[in-house]
């Protein structure tokens, strides 16, 4: 359903197995994931660039795994006996690369899932030996996990984002405009959804549907400085 033009509806973000599009650059994670529970070591660490589908993955496992999910920066707030009663995901780990409190936390949360027989997946954007952690104890059992890396994505992959994050959107593009995004835009996935959030952005302030000539406007026109 097209959007009504006018009202900054919210984005749903759809993070479903189906929702996931398979391509070379992703499958040895998929693959990963769906050999769990038989991780060695009874965890795996996610790495890849932003919006490569980290989260996405995270919660398809989730599903499977009937596992609760946590952003590494929340560790310093929960009860690790509590948190540690069944498989969890904690993502963005290196977002407490300065945070001792945080890594006691994740070390402690570590072992206690182990012992107890559960299973961990733990997320970050660059290798884990660069996630900056500086607990030593918590250094070694991060880079004794089982690594796997989203790669950069093809024309293919490209194209299946954006037909989604438009699609979390509720903006229906017509056929010509993704082949005309993807040959003009820098070809990654921040850069995907970067652009989708200034075409939305874009549309609902001028109150005109997604077209080619819109999206030029916007190509044209330098991000704003965050």
């Amino acid at each position: 359903m097209a959007r009504q033009l006018g009202f900054d509806l919210p984005s749903r973000t759809a993070l479903g197995r189906d929702a996931f599009f398979a391509a070379p650059s992703n499958a040895m994670a998929l693959s990963m994931i769906d050999q769990w529970p038989g991780w060695p070591g009874g965890k795996l660490a996610l790495t890849g660039p932003e919006g490569a589908g980290k989260t996405h993955l995270a919660h398809v496992w989730a599903d499977q795994a009937q596992a609760r999910i946590i952003p590494a920066r929340s560790l310093v707030d929960v009860e690790v006996p509590a948190l540690a009663t069944g498989p969890l995901a904690v993502e963005d780990v290196p977002d407490i690369a300065g945070n001792d409190a945080a890594q006691t936390a994740l070390f402690h949360l570590h072992n206690l899932i182990l012992a107890e027989g559960h299973t961990l997946l733990l997320t970050g954007t660059p290798p884990v030996a660069q996630w900056g952690l500086t607990l030593p104890d918590l250094v070694s059992r991060m880079r004794g996990a089982t690594a796997v890396a989203l790669e950069a994505p093809d024309d293919m992959l490209l194209t299946a984002l954006l037909v989604k994050l438009l699609a979390d959107r509720q903006l229906t593009p017509k056929p010509d405009l993704v082949p005309y995004l993807l040959s003009r835009m820098d070809r990654s996935f921040a850069a995907a959804i970067a652009l989708v959030q200034r075409l939305d952005a874009a549309s609902l302030a001028q109150k005109r549907p997604l077209t080619r000539q819109l999206a030029a406007q916007v190509l044209d026109k330098p991000p704003a400085a965050g």
